[in-house]
């Protein structure tokens, strides 16, 4: 049992006297690097070998420093107190590099002042420098003050060669020069001591100095001073001069001032932008009249009207291919109707327009009214079709809605496309016939007849879309524009882009990278990335970090594009649709109460005071009450017939107090047109529009709980 020795009492020296030369075992079968072995293993020469000479704190003790400042001078007790406070914060820019003495003299002798103290300790100017003690020989303050202006390797370097030259062999110089840290200088700028490099103000030396004391910027010392870095020096009579701020360096994001008509006349080659809607009845052939526009048009490719075409077939629609091309939703092409408003952008000769395909199915007229809010011009799609443009036009049919709703958002040009002309022959007496009907009604909502345009078509077969149909049974009697040609000649809206900035927030979605988007419609002004915008009502700040239009990235957008924001700086739990965007400068204003003239419809139940509503303003939806009935006013002067009324019918023109559950963002009419309309519905129909005309002040948090109350 060799291996059972007594480890306790074992001699490891006598056993490896001779064959132990590296600290460790030559019989060991692993590798352990040196540095690693110096730690852990015992080593014989360390022991044996003879004491070392104090280390350099013990050098500090020798040398003949007063311990207090009050020694050799006959001071009160107010300057011992002033100089107690000096030489504190004099030792927290220097530390103990320099002795007690230097510092005190200093003080002293600059007024109990530790910025002209600490100029006069760190200058090596012979008017401020301190008095050494004895003539003969310098004292080693004044290396350490030296040393202390140097830079950080040079004063290193120096500390190795004079201190410890005489005292230490070379090995210990490396192992002094391995445990020096590498602490980061603090220097005397302005009223605060400051981390990092020196930057001189341009008040000090007269010019400004590149970070890093390039040779070109920075003066030449003295040939009898050592080198030292740049200190910004004060004014020679001790007055403290004004520290003069570094300036900053220019971002390459700076927003830039541009001329926004100029920037709009040279994008899209001098086209105005045109925002289109196209409405009407379920199943009128809204999306498969645009869709085929749009595959005419290029918009679409071969290739990809192939794969529609084959799909639809299979899934026993094979009519429904030209409107699967806006009708992307599985939910959509399943059910066969459009669910949201689906949007794409084509050109024509003069014009950029952005199609927005509103859904015609009842139970979607809230998506209606947000596509049809962000529009300025309409095509409303009718069927041609025996009894399917009575269903529509008839009441409980959304032609006449359709119609009503997008007269009172502020369109006021419309083109009126008679569908499925190809169904009935392209009789003209059915055209005639449907033209009368319509255009009767039309007038009666507020639609001029020179604003309004009648059009064949068919969307199916493709007649009269983009050019001039060849088909004779049509030729012969009518020989206007096609639907193409009748949407080149709208008239484009003037843009406010002079205003302060406005959009209206119709989506949000987390992307990739930080932050998130947010789409909608720039309602007013213009905006650039690096902008920081306002949300109301959340009445937080954001930065826009990037802009896309139609899935290309811009450098700025003005009013009436669609355009989708990546914004950084808030939270996404605070943004909902129907926020509003704004310039933080000129704020839209949020509130829950608010005065509105309306034009009430064809209801069937008078509107009184507590009435609930639900108030569509662009692409909010909000849940409202009708607080109080002010006045029934004229429809055409606008004067007052009636104060305070007890009910509203149909067709009146009142004023009323509409109050809201939360908070909602409004201008007023006179302001910004686009964004002082709204509309009021109930139980699923329509009942009134309206336009703001006041702002109610908030009065608290009574007023909401009261408006939670009342409301259903």
């Amino acid at each position: 049992m060799s291996r059972h020795r007594n480890v306790r009492g074992y001699n490891y020296d006598e056993d490896f006297e001779d064959d132990d030369m590296y600290g460790q075992s030559v019989d060991d079968d692993y590798c352990i690097s040196p540095a690693t072995a110096n730690q852990f293993i015992y080593s014989r020469q360390e022991r044996q070998a003879p004491k070392e000479e104090p280390l350099e704190e013990e050098q500090y003790e020798e040398e003949d420093v007063p311990m207090s400042p009050t020694v050799n001078y006959n001071l009160n007790s107010l300057e011992q107190a002033k100089l107690y406070s000096c030489l504190d914060q004099m030792r927290a820019v220097l530390g103990v590099s320099v002795p007690d003495s230097v510092l005190t003299e200093a003080a002293i002798r600059c007024e109990y002042d530790p910025q002209r103290a600490l100029d006069a300790v760190l200058s090596e100017d012979p008017k401020t420098a301190p008095v050494a003690k004895s003539g003969a020989v310098e004292p080693p303050t004044v290396l350490r003050v030296n040393q202390e202006s140097a830079p950080l390797p040079q004063r290193t370097k120096q500390a190795a060669t004079t201190e410890r030259a005489k005292n230490r062999n070379l090995s210990d110089n490396k192992l002094d020069s391995e445990i020096v840290p590498k602490v980061a200088r603090m220097t005397v700028c302005g009223k605060k001591p400051t981390m990092g490099f020196d930057v001189p103000s341009a008040a000090d030396n007269g010019a400004a100095v590149r970070r890093g004391g390039s040779p070109e910027n920075t003066t030449a010392p003295d040939a009898g001073t050592p080198k030292r870095p740049e200190t910004p020096s004060k004014a020679s009579n001790g007055d403290d001069a004004p520290s003069v701020p570094t300036p900053g360096r220019v971002s390459g994001k700076t927003k830039q001032t541009i001329n926004i008509k100029e920037e709009l006349e040279k994008r899209q080659g001098g086209k105005p932008l045109l925002n289109l809607v196209v409405i009407g009845h379920v199943d009128a052939g809204k999306s498969t009249l645009m869709g085929h526009l749009l595959y005419l048009l290029g918009n679409v490719n071969k290739r990809t009207m192939h794969k529609y075409e084959q799909e639809s077939k299979k899934a026993g629609k094979a009519s429904f291919a030209y409107a699967w091309v806006l009708d992307e939703t599985g939910e959509e092409r399943d059910r066969g109707v459009t669910m949201d408003v689906g949007m794409t952008k084509f050109e024509t000769n003069s014009k950029v327009v952005t199609l927005m395909d509103a859904p015609g199915h009842k139970d979607f007229i809230p998506n209606m009214i947000t596509g049809a809010a962000q529009a300025d011009v309409a095509v409303l799609v009718v069927d041609a079709s025996r009894g399917e443009f009575e269903a529509g036009f008839e009441s409980g049919g959304q032609t006449r809605e359709h119609a009503l709703l997008v007269r009172s958002l502020g369109v006021t040009q419309l083109a009126v496309a008679v569908n499925k002309m190809d169904q009935v022959n392209w009789q003209q007496d059915r055209f005639q016939d449907i033209t009368s009907k319509l255009g009767h009604f039309l007038k009666q909502a507020g639609f001029k007849e020179s604003d309004v345009y009648f059009i064949p078509t068919s969307g199916l077969s493709g007649e009269n879309l983009t050019t001039r149909s060849a088909v004779s049974q049509l030729t012969s009697w009518f020989s206007g524009p096609s639907l193409l040609e009748q949407i080149d000649a709208f008239k484009a809206p003037p843009r406010s882009v002079e205003k302060p900035f406005r959009l209206c927030v119709s989506d949000v979605f987390k992307d990739q990278g930080s932050g998130f988007c947010v789409t909608g419609k720039i309602e007013a002004g213009y905006i650039q990335t690096g902008d920081r915008i306002l949300a109301m009502p959340p009445n937080e700040t954001c930065t826009v970090k990037g802009i896309t239009l139609h899935d290309s990235p811009m450098d700025w957008a003005a009013a009436g594009d669609h355009v989708s924001l990546t914004v950084t700086g808030m939270d996404i739990i605070k943004i909902n649709v129907g926020c509003v965007f704004c310039d933080p400068r000129e704020p839209i204003r949020a509130c829950t109460r608010f005065r509105a003239r309306v034009l009430l419809f064809n209801i069937e139940v008078p509107i009184t005071q507590g009435f609930p509503v639900l108030l569509h303003y662009q692409t909010v939806s909000e849940p409202a009450t009708i607080r109080k009935l002010v006045s029934v006013l004229h429809k055409s002067s606008g004067e007052v017939l009636k104060k305070k009324p007890k009910c509203l019918g149909k067709g009146m023109n009142a004023i009323v107090e509409i109050q809201t559950q939360r908070p909602v963002s409004l201008e007023l009419y006179k302001d910004y047109k686009e964004l002082g309309r709204f509309m009021l519905r109930y139980v699923g129909s329509t009942v009134a529009a309206g336009v703001v005309t006041e702002v109610k002040k908030e009065r608290g948090a009574g007023l909401r709980s009261s408006a939670i109350v009342v409301a259903p």
